[in-house]
């Protein structure tokens, strides 16, 4: 059963049942109270929830105590549809969606909405993006309508099935991140202060860096036999390098490492003490953790290969000495399951190479690949697999592709014919369907893609680590996409791993709190951990059968059962 829902006013809002086609299929239902009327159809229906944005509507819903099982996300659905057309950038809301349907102009999507820390809270209960003005018809048409063209652009994809598979999950992925973000992380404050201290010294009483960072940023000073270098700063830092005969093309840590420097040990150390007290020190703690829980705002599909990425609160990069802060409730344990080799493990799936199959189907690929090709030689083995994937072609890396490339060759063409298709200027997509941006997107500095026509704000998403920052020549944006077609995949499969292990823990006390690439944390109560530990490795078995069928390519999951996040099995 599909039901669309529209906020209004206040409180209120209109459901309307639907046929699969987007077609009526009983009377609009004014309501007063749109979370107890959602509740109240959740309970007796189950339906499937259509609405223009998860974002915008579920932690109102959440708020009001309303949780639903499924939903299709318009926006979402429209980002990947326009990607799918080599349209990246263009405005996605229901707004925009509804204007090329009605062929009316395009306006804008409206800004990100800014990151608010616990406390900070909204006002209204829904946030339910542009008004009815602004849509130029009755929001409940709009919906439906744009709905309906969904299904029949979905239905004429190259893959329906794959495709359809890949908006359920990105929208299951929605609901996902707003149930952890409300639900949020356990964290301990206590803890979190005195490792502060023990790592950084007290903080300032009058403001400023804490004492650890005060000593070592005068011992760099003498170091460099200067007063008045802030450690902080890169381009006071290669100034002073430069004076000391050393010409360097950034401060990044792999280049210090290879500089004999007097500075460098003290340099090293206040990069990684600096970080932490501005990413995750007193004011960090101050401003995210509330009641015993760190609460970010995760965006589903918030880079372009589908990984996501968070609003606020550094969620994905928490290092792992703060992990400590992250400690189960009494009576309760983490279950933190890892997915070990994935993207590897995505390579043997997607290519159909039998042999790197078979390889895929053991504990350790690395392994079992050295063993049939590399004569027991793991490194190398690990070595050719990746350089495959991220386009490592030079020193080490060449004489193990060639026996990668004559041992496995359809793995080994998978990627090369990911490549040259990128170098030729055109998309890839992934083994449901999500495309890569084409090679005029224009990115902003902190990886936000760009609309070509007027600079603003256009998909929403941030870039991957990979992703070449401005207008890529052909063999950088080579190396792109043949990541991307297998990146991207395993970004799926963590998404439907994630949807069925929701699915699993439904009606239990368990909780997912946390995901990240190929990590998920689940917060239950002791004597439920191991089941939980067995319900995620299920959960990883059914994202394989789901998305590649029958084939031999296992998905192992490592789950730690521990009492504080740091002690999970790296």
């Amino acid at each position: 059963m599909l039901v669309a829902a529209v906020p209004g006013e206040d409180r209120g809002g209109r459901l309307a049942p639907l046929r699969v086609s987007g077609a009526p299929a009983g009377r609009v239902t004014p309501v007063a109270d749109l979370a107890a009327a959602v509740a109240a159809w959740e309970r007796r229906d189950h339906p499937r929830w259509l609405w223009a944005s998860t974002d915008g509507i579920y932690p109102g819903l959440l708020r009001a105590g309303a949780r639903v099982d499924r939903c299709h996300d318009l926006e979402l659905t429209e980002t990947l549809l326009l990607g799918y057309d080599g349209r990246w950038g263009e405005p996605r809301a229901l707004a925009a969606a509804w204007a090329r349907l009605s062929g009316g102009p395009v306006p804008r999507d409206p800004p990100p909405r800014q990151a608010e820390p616990p406390g900070g809270g909204q006002a209204a209960l829904f946030d339910t993006g542009p008004p009815p003005a602004e849509i130029g018809t009755d929001p409940l048409t709009a919906v439906t309508e744009v709905y309906a063209d969904q299904a029949g652009r979905i239905a004429r994809t190259a893959y329906p099935g794959r495709f359809r598979l890949l908006v359920a999950a990105e929208s299951a992925g929605a609901l996902i991140a707003a149930e952890m973000g409300r639900d949020g992380l356990p964290w301990r404050a206590d803890v979190h202060d005195r490792l502060l201290i023990e790592l950084l010294g007290p903080p300032s009483p009058v403001g400023g860096p804490p004492r650890r960072l005060a000593e070592l940023a005068g011992a760099i000073n003498d170091a460099f036999g200067v007063r008045g270098l802030h450690p902080e700063s890169p381009a006071e830092l290669l100034r002073a390098f430069a004076k000391a005969g050393f010409d360097l093309p950034n401060t990044r840590r792999w280049v210090l490492r290879d500089v004999r420097h007097p500075a460098v040990p003290f340099l090293l150390e206040y990069k990684e003490l600096y970080r932490i007290w501005t990413a995750h020190g007193w004011a960090w703690r101050d401003a995210w953790v509330q009641d015993g829980r760190f609460r970010p705002e995760f965006v589903p599909g918030g880079v372009v290969s589908g990984r996501w990425a968070t609003r606020g609160g550094g969620a994905l990069q928490i290092p792992k000495v703060v992990r400590r802060a992250v400690v189960a409730d009494p009576g309760w344990k983490l279950v933190v399951a890892d997915a070990g080799q994935l993207e590897p493990r995505v390579l043997a799936a997607v290519s159909g190479d039998a042999r790197l199959a078979a390889a895929g189907a053991a504990g350790d690929l690395y392994a079992a690949l050295a063993t049939d090709s590399f004569g027991g030689d793991r490194a190398k083995a690990k070595i050719a697999l990746l350089g495959a994937m991220y386009g490592q072609t030079g020193g080490a890396a060449i004489p193990a592709l060639a026996v990668l490339r004559r041992s496995y060759p359809r793995a080994f063409d998978y990627v090369e014919a990911a490549a040259r298709t990128g170098e030729q200027g055109g998309l890839v997509r992934s083994w449901l369907g999500r495309t890569c941006p084409p090679p005029s997107a224009s990115f902003a500095a902190d990886g936000t893609l760009l609309t070509a026509d007027s600079g603003d704000t256009g998909g929403g998403a941030a870039l991957d680590d990979d992703m070449p920052r401005a207008r890529p020549d052909a063999r950088a944006r080579g190396r792109f996409t043949r990541n991307f077609v297998i990146q991207a995949t395993a970004a799926e499969w963590a998404l439907v791993l994630l949807a069925s292990l929701r699915t699993a823990l439904a009606g239990t006390d368990a909780q997912l709190v946390f995901f990240q690439h190929d990590e998920v944390i689940i917060h239950c109560p002791a004597d439920q951990a191991a089941a939980v530990a067995t319900a995620a490795q299920h959960a990883a078995d059914q994202a394989g059968r789901l998305l590649f069928g029958d084939s031999p390519v296992r998905f192992p999951l490592e789950s730690s059962v521990v009492d504080c996040y740091a002690d999970a099995k790296p």
